[in-house]
Parts: C-alpha cells; structure tokens; sequence
C-alpha cells in the first residue's frame, strides 16, 4: 500500500521539484482559523502540512511555537479537537496532513486509539517529537497497518548507527534537524545540515525534509541545493499567524507561495 506522503514524494521526485512542508499549531488563533491556514496553505502548493498539537512544555521548540502553544492551551484546545479539524482540511484540501506532538497527548489518547483516529480522519501521518526509536516500533506497527507513517527526527548529534536504527522504524519521510538547539528562525541556514543529510543518505533511501531554522526562499534554496527533498518551515509561519490574528491565512498563504516559487529561481 503506497501511503499519502510516499505518494506525495514520489510525485515530487518525479516532476524533479522539491517540496515545502510548513507547519502551524492548531488553535492558534483558534481552530476555525486553523482550517482556513491548512486549505490556504494547501492552495498554496505545500507538498505535506504538519499540524502540531498544543502541548503545555514543548521542550524542542524555541519561544514563537511556545507562545502558539500557550495560546491554543489557554482556548481549550485538545487533541480531539486538532484530529477533527485536521480530518476537515485533509478531506478538503486532498494535502497529506501529518499530526505533529510530544509523546503525553498521545499518551493519555492511547497510542492504537490515535492510530485508528487518524486514519479514520483521512490523515497521513503522525510525528512525535520525544519518541525513543528503541520503543518505535510498535506505534510505526500500528500506523503502518492503516495506511499511516511515522515521521521521525535525526540531529546532527545521531551517530550513523542511530540514524539507520530510526530509519528502520521511520516511514514517509525523515526529518533531518538542521541544528543542535531548539526550533526558531535564524539568519542562515546551519552549516551542519549538508553533513547530516550526507549521513543519513549512507544509510536510507527515504525521503528528508530539513527543519529547524530554515525561515526563508534563501535558506530553503540551500537545503535543497545540499540534497534535501523537502524543507519544513515552522516559526516563520506561526510568527506570522501572531502577528496576524484572523487575518493570518492570506498571509501565510503569500509567504509559502513564496518558497514553492523558489525552486524557480533555483532551477
């Protein structure tokens, strides 16, 4: 069974395009507003969209996805909630939509519930950002069962023999953190992430998707020109929804048409 992001970056590969996934926190501003930032940024050409689920101590993330989580928190937002409206755009947008969370939500959901949860929300993955690759296999089992990946993380600090131990568990894409640190724009993009994606390239064939760090045309351009597949664009995109209120889907949409279009200039 070919899944939604296997597809998603086939296709990719075989048009000789790269991809832009962006990712935003539910309920931030709201959960309305959450659908209208998925359907503008699927509009928008984004290959994949992480979703992250609101969560009250975000270790790897830096003080803009904070501050998203905090506001979500503060409205009440929910893991049921983030699944409805991430199964609303999926079914409306046809953009694979990859649940983004820390390990105690998912937890506290039960780990085959949120499997079969997502699947029946027409989602196409699910990313946990603490989960240990020794105690992976299990959820990756259970996801892969119903159609579902498992996106994993490798830093610059993973050993080859630990990339290939996640790349084992690891379905859809890997997603390769260009810095030791947390998330968060920053002014150019790490000079680590052309030795990891080197790495990890020795050890697996699946598509990688470079984040942390990557906020513009530029930064994206250099990832790609390195070998990523993909960049992941995060609190470029949440700065703006904090800037923006209601009115952010407009300009995000604008922003991520921006780094599609930049492939262009690439090429």
């Amino acid at each position: 069974m070919t899944t939604k992001l296997q597809q998603a970056f086939s296709n990719l590969r075989a048009s000789g395009r790269k991809g832009v996934v962006p990712y935003i926190t539910a309920g931030d501003p709201d959960l309305e507003t959450t659908y209208q930032l998925l359907v503008a940024m699927a509009r928008a050409g984004a290959t994949a969209i992480e979703l992250g689920v609101p969560f009250s101590d975000p270790a790897a993330d830096g003080p803009v996805i904070q501050r998203a989580c905090e506001r979500a928190l503060a409205r009440g937002v929910k893991l049921n909630g983030v699944l409805e409206v991430a199964g609303r755009a999926a079914a409306a947008t046809g953009v694979p939509i990859v649940i983004f969370s820390y390990l105690n939500p998912l937890l506290r959901h039960g780990l085959d519930r949120l499997a079969q949860d997502a699947a029946d929300a027409g989602l196409a993955g699910v990313l946990v950002t603490d989960l240990p690759a020794e105690a992976a296999h299990g959820f990756s089992q259970a996801l892969q069962r119903r159609g579902l990946d498992l996106v994993s993380l490798v830093a610059p600090t993973s050993t080859e023999q630990r990339i290939a131990q996640i790349a084992q568990t690891a379905t859809g894409f890997l997603y390769a953190i260009s810095v030791t640190g947390v998330t968060g724009a920053r002014q150019q993009l790490s000079a680590d992430a052309g030795a990891l994606l080197s790495r990890i390239r020795r050890v697996t064939q699946l598509p990688v998707a470079v984040g942390f760090g990557v906020s513009n045309a530029e930064q994206a351009r250099a990832a790609w020109s390195q070998g990523a597949d993909a960049v992941i664009v995060g609190s470029a995109i949440v700065k703006k929804i904090e800037e923006f209120g209601a009115q952010a889907p407009a300009e995000v949409e604008r922003f991520v048409r921006e780094l599609v279009a930049a492939q262009a200039v690439e090429a």
